[in-house]
């Protein structure tokens, strides 16, 4: 029996992208890609040293034609795979698309290695030049590689040898995890359930359903466990080759370099975080209370504090989102509505779904796609309100330019975090007693726990795992085990109760496969988000456009001075401790509620 939602029949229309896989255009998009990528390596090889601004802007304008040409065919079979895995056709087409962007790209591999080698002189002369300024903190990025990059034919090799290494481990993982099913029993029958639906069951407030998800949940893991295990080790082995190839000092630098960072900054947030780990303790020790458990276990971390909550249909969250975000900015708003209107979202379940949400950019001549697994809780609402974030980021950043829209991950969560807390306001007014009002807010907090603490406990586990990797060689599945339940028991002390089923839910989390080092950057986002919400607070209506003109700006820019006008400074390691703060409040307003009710 196929899953079902309020969300049935939402399925994003792709025909803005090809009108099927068969699509003739597909084909010629790439065979013109390719054409194209001749051209420029006959135009442009041996000569990069020698242009002037105008010819390496003319240069780089090409370029970015020809990236988005050949992405646009990747785009679209990416978002077939994910929104059906187990379809022979998508995955052949992934394979496809991967392939002949390999090819195109072995034509222009060259103009990133020539631009890197222009003597410092010159390129600085280069950048400070008016007719290059679109493309100056591109050009500036490109040369932080440098020491980095290694020869052309060698690095022709990686790239070609990336679709059968660590592109094709990323799909298997995505492939396996998106067939998980799980037998639970709810309301005294057993179903058979895919990963979503069991996972969302831990919010479900009858505690013995909750278990048997937990449960099922653990029998399917285990199940699958070899090949989970055998494709992290893979992936941590492969990242520990790439960084000695590139010579990188450690196995988070390749990833700081690419959020445009520094490391430092990046040990000041968990810093930050792992000193507020007390903050969750107390939370749910809290939690515990209110529930009237003698002990809480993992299966209970997301039990729901109040039955008052409503559920959440499709149409009704549609509604709250629009009327959210339009309420902050018509601008934004006028976005969401388009998304909704047009189908750029694919929200209902169905078997071979890649579970979870994401938000993909798309192209500057199309739109962003959402993918998300609707099943009418209020969560579900929250997560297409930080989806549709990314969302509206992604579709004003398109005025940067294909190659600078992409932002770095220090500052992709942040429109996505603030939807989710315009829309938590909105629903928190809408509550009509104190107990909803109260599982409300530990539902929020439980959300901001997942996004800073959870991940910062996760980051945590992963960087112990690439180093444990390094040091000890391939790692059984009972060390990584031991490595995630150390990192989490960690952040919970004695409040909650993990069992040992609970050590092996690491082999799950997709990041870990597809883009090592990335959980931080929710963390990262969160915080930062809570910073920009005091400023709009203390700001009003005068805080949107500065906000907006942020976002559009893309990767257009660093971090830091992406912040600066918002009066935010990301280079001070007290800005963390201050979101970790808010979080802390939000914990003693739960509890001040939680008095006045009793």
């Amino acid at each position: 029996m196929a899953p079902s939602s309020s969300a049935d029949g939402v399925v994003w229309d792709l025909r803005p992208l090809y009108a099927a896989t068969d699509d003739e255009q597909l084909g010629k998009d790439l065979a013109l890609a390719l054409d194209r990528a001749v051209t420029f390596e006959t135009r442009y090889r041996g000569k990069v040293a020698n242009l002037d601004a105008v010819g390496l802007r003319d240069a780089l304008i090409e370029l970015q034609n020809l990236r988005e040409l050949t992405d646009t065919p990747a785009i679209y079979a990416h978002l077939l795979h994910a929104g059906k895995t187990d379809e022979a056709e998508h995955g052949r087409l992934v394979a496809l698309t991967q392939e002949k962007a390999t090819a195109i790209n072995r034509h222009l591999i060259f103009f990133d290695l020539e631009w890197v080698q222009v003597d410092d002189g010159q390129a600085e002369t280069l950048l400070q030049d008016s007719r290059l300024e679109d493309f100056a903190y591109l050009l500036e990025l490109e040369r932080r590689y440098k020491p980095h990059r290694l020869p052309e034919g060698e690095e022709q090799i990686l790239d070609e040898k990336a679709n059968t290494g660590s592109r094709a481990w990323g799909r298997l993982f995505e492939e396996v995890t998106s067939r998980l099913t799980a037998d639970v029993t709810v309301d005294g029958q057993v179903r058979t359930l895919g990963q979503a639906e069991t996972l969302a069951l831990s919010y479900h407030p009858d505690r013995d359903t909750r278990k048997s998800a937990a449960d099922g949940m653990t029998a399917t893991l285990e199940t699958n466990l070899h090949a989970l295990s055998y494709i992290f080790n893979v992936r941590l082995q492969d990242h520990a080759t790439d960084d000695r190839i590139r010579s990188y000092p450690s196995p988070m630098t390749a990833r700081c370099l690419s959020n445009q960072i520094e490391q430092s900054s990046v040990d000041a947030l968990v810093e930050a975080c792992v000193s507020g780990f007390p903050i969750v303790a107390r939370y749910y020790r809290l939690k515990q209370k209110l529930l009237g458990l003698s002990e809480l276990f993992d299966y209970d971390r997301y039990a729901p504090l109040s039955s008052d909550l409503p559920s959440y249909n499709w149409a009704t969250a549609q509604d709250i989102v629009l009327e959210s975000y339009n309420e902050f900015s018509s601008t934004l708003g006028g976005i969401a509505r388009r998304a909704f209107a047009e189908r750029w979202i694919d929200a209902e379940l169905r078997p071979g779904k890649r579970g979870g949400a994401f938000s993909m950019g798309g192209t500057t001549t199309t739109h962003p796609y959402i993918l998300a697994n609707y099943t009418d809780t209020v969560r579900d609402v929250m997560t297409v309100a930080h989806e549709m974030g990314h969302t509206v980021h992604q579709f004003l950043s398109y005025g940067v330019g294909y190659l600078q829209a992409h932002t770095p991950l220090t500052t992709a969560e942040t429109a996505s975090v603030f939807g989710e807390m315009i829309v938590f306001r909105r629903l928190l007014d809408a509550q009509t007693s104190d107990r909803a009002k109260l599982g409300l807010l530990a539902s929020k907090i439980e959300d901001h726990f997942a996004t800073v603490f959870r991940q910062i406990a996760m980051h945590n586990f992963e960087y112990r795992a690439h180093v444990a990797r390094r040091k000890e060689g391939e790692l059984s599945t009972d060390r990584l085990s031991e490595l995630w339940f150390e990192a989490n028991s960690e952040m919970f002390g004695d409040s909650v109760i993990l069992r040992d089923d609970y050590r092996v839910w690491w082999s799950y989390i997709p990041h870990f496969i597809r883009t090592p080092f990335y959980v931080h950057a929710y963390a990262f986002g969160d915080l930062l988000v809570l910073g920009l919400v005091q400023r709009y607070q203390e700001q009003g209506n005068a805080f949107v456009p500065r906000y907006i003109e942020m976002l559009s700006k893309g990767g257009s820019v660093s971090p830091i001075a992406l912040m600066e006008p918002l009066g935010i400074n990301l280079g001070d390691p007290a800005f963390w401790s201050q979101g970790v703060k808010v979080l802390d409040e939000l914990v003693s307003e739960a509890e001040s509620l939680a008095e006045a009710i009793a």
